[in-house]
């Protein structure tokens, strides 16, 4: 019995599905564009998290050492600071290195390489460059240094210079601007739920309007409450499914060609040097679509199921 009563309840969704045409097709816009705006939302979050993250990765403190400085007790510096729990990591670059880096980005430009042959000597100190685990412990660290303030055996500093107040304002701006984008991500995802349950709910009420008197008839003739709404929360999920099923083809063909459009907007110039925008987005979609239709097919269900389960609740008082 329940199952001869569910299979017509599933039967009636499709024939409705079929039955309202153009209304069905409205619904569908609807809430294809709905979950196209979440989605939207998605591949922002997305893209601002990637471009936060290699910023987040560029910022860093250099400590430059003296020419005097011993590489055994900049080693030593090294071990001391990469113990620290706000460090994530600490290389070494050596003076001898420092130089060679040095020649082979000037190797083209013979007034520099003239110039550094008739210093003669190496004018490169050592260092060390220091990634913290979070912006906001990049002050702590250089505090560590600076209290520290590491001798050689004579007695004198070995740390000439340490360049964290030259990135402060930047490491400063950066620790306040991620937890922004975070809430004001949370804040817009709310609100552009509430207004596509308002939308969605609006146009599916529509559609049930129109078989107001089909559904006064069926209660009169003592129908109850599921058998008459059941038909229209099937057609409900039917519309959210066909519009999840459009919006993920949609964002897939936006992820792939993703990457020619920040070309064709940026200019290839420009956009040659910002490649770490190249393949964020289509990347970030092949990696996580399974959260992602699960997201959109879960969203779209929920819209359309529920939209119709509750504009139908106003019929069936007769």
């Amino acid at each position: 019995m329940i199952f001869t009563i569910l299979k017509r309840i599933i039967k009636g969704g499709f024939v409705n599905f079929w039955r309202n045409g153009f209304l069905s097709f409205a619904a569908i816009v609807v809430i294809t564009l709905s979950l196209s705006a979440f989605g939207g939302l998605v591949f922002a979050s997305a893209f601002g998290h990637s471009l936060l993250a290699q910023v987040k990765d560029k910022v860093d403190i250099n400590v430059y050492f003296t020419l005097t400085a011993q590489e055994s007790d900049i080693l030593s510096l090294q071990k001391e600071v990469q113990a620290l729990p706000e460090v994530s990591s600490v290389d070494y670059v050596s003076s001898s290195q420092a130089l060679t880096d040095f020649q082979t980005k000037w190797q083209n430009n013979a007034l520099i390489m003239q110039g550094l042959q008739e210093v003669g000597s190496n004018p490169f100190p050592a260092s060390i460059n220091i990634k913290a685990k979070e912006p906001s412990q990049y002050g702590n660290i250089a505090s560590f240094l600076t209290s520290k303030n590491p001798m050689d055996s004579t007695g004198a500093p070995i740390i000439d210079k340490i360049n964290y107040q030259e990135n402060k304002l930047i490491i400063d701006r950066l620790t306040a601007i991620i937890p922004a984008v975070e809430e004001s991500g949370m804040i817009i995802a709310i609100i552009f739920l509430a207004v596509a349950i308002i939308i969605v709910w609006n146009t599916i009420r529509l559609i049930i309007y129109t078989a107001r008197d089909e559904i006064a008839v069926m209660k009169l003739v003592g129908a109850s409450n599921i058998y008459v709404r059941g038909p229209f929360v099937v057609s409900g999920i039917m519309y959210g499914v066909v519009s999840a099923a459009i919006t993920l083809i949609l964002m897939a063909a936006f992820a792939y060609w993703s990457d020619t459009l920040v070309l064709k907007l940026a200019g290839v110039d420009v956009a040659a040097n910002f490649s770490l925008i190249v393949n964020v987005l289509s990347a970030y979609f092949i990696a996580n679509f399974p959260q992602i239709f699960i997201f959109i097919m879960g969203s779209g269900i929920i819209l359309g199921g529920v939209s119709s389960y509750i504009a139908a609740r106003k019929y069936l008082r007769v």
